[in-house]
């Protein structure tokens, strides 16, 4: 499929998709995040990072934001932002649970907390194939997961209203606690 075609399809998912947000949002700000994600694919990129473990390539995660650069602060999300990750193997929707859970624990937050946000993405993460994409943009209090498979259909997987749990995720990756503090900083633009 050429750049082109690609570009097509992003574009008319994303047409599909500010509609659904902009009618049936329950966010406080309900065109903000149809909005955001009608534009993410356009925004500057903050920084890329390659999630290796071993000998094994996970995947590479790309955080893009309208002005091009992220705001280091105590808010995760001070501001829109959009976090694409890109699969470099298959990995069933059971074992990315798995991996949020463990991240969420890494950083401290308790069972009473993760629980209800991981039955909440246990509704939203698909089963993903090597080269396919999960994208989540935030507005900075919610967002949106769409999912680009390899045919280059684009399908929105849910949304997040909960300002806790849009913060919980994006912390997997951008708090000063994450696991992988390496690919933190190359995705906020502090490394190269």
């Amino acid at each position: 499929m050429s750049k082109i075609q690609i570009n097509v399809v992003i574009g008319s998912a994303v047409v599909m998709l500010s509609t659904f947000f902009t009618s049936t949002s329950s966010m406080a700000q309900p065109n903000t995040i149809g909005q955001q994600t009608q534009q993410w694919a356009q925004w500057p990129t903050v920084g890329k990072a390659d999630l290796n473990v071993l000998f094994f390539d996970i995947y590479t995660s790309e955080l893009r934001a309208p002005q091009g650069r992220y705001q280091v602060g105590v808010d995760i999300t001070p501001h829109p932002l959009a976090l694409s990750i890109t699969y470099e193997r298959d990995i069933s929707k059971q074992h990315l649970l798995k991996e949020t859970k463990k991240q969420w624990q890494h950083l401290g937050y308790g069972q009473d907390q993760w629980q209800p946000w991981a039955r909440r993405l246990g509704g939203i993460y698909p089963d993903v194939a090597n080269g396919e994409q999960l994208v989540y943009i935030s507005d900075g209090q919610g967002g949106a997961f769409i999912y680009i498979r390899n045919d280059g259909v684009t399908e929105m997987r849910g949304h997040i209203d909960d300002e806790a749990l849009n913060d919980a995720f994006l912390a997997i990756w951008l708090s000063p606690n994450t696991e992988y503090p390496k690919q933190r900083k190359q995705l906020i633009g502090m490394a190269q």
